[in-house]
């Protein structure tokens, strides 16, 4: 079972590796905002959960089992800031949300949350119909 803090350094680990090809401890570090001695203990108790395969001095790589968390857990973000700005969040606050929010939602709620946006997809008179009734209410 991973932590919130274990998630927010698999989906670093795991976005870095996608863009980068690989991912260093100052990249991590700096991406989080935390010192790069945060992210070797980490890394380290990553390594012990069989999230990743970590050799000093050497660097780490995702197991199957980490990227398949990461791709999951860059899937919920993703899809959190496109639900917020879908319906009708402002820009300026979509990430600060999603970061405040996704560690406290079921997956099951990811997954509601995932069928209403192809819905409004599916369905884009539908999120007209939305925007209007909120531009009613203001």
């Amino acid at each position: 079972m991973t932590t919130p803090s274990m998630e927010d350094y698999i989906e670093q680990i795991y976005l870095l590796i996608e863009t980068k090809g690989y991912a260093r401890v100052s990249d991590i570090a700096d991406a989080l905002s935390v010192h790069p001695s945060s992210v070797t203990k980490m890394v380290q108790k990553l390594d012990k959960n069989e999230y990743l395969v970590y050799e000093k001095y050497r660097g780490f790589v995702l197991t199957p089992k980490g990227k398949k968390i990461g791709k999951r857990l860059v899937y919920r973000h993703d899809l959190l800031e496109q639900f917020l700005q879908m319906i009708g969040v402002d820009e300026e606050n979509i990430y600060r949300d999603v970061e405040g929010i996704e560690h406290h939602l079921s997956w099951n709620a990811i997954d509601r949350i995932g069928d209403l946006v192809q819905y409004f997809e599916e369905n884009p008179e539908r999120l007209n119909e939305l925007k209007q009734f909120q531009m009613r209410l203001e």
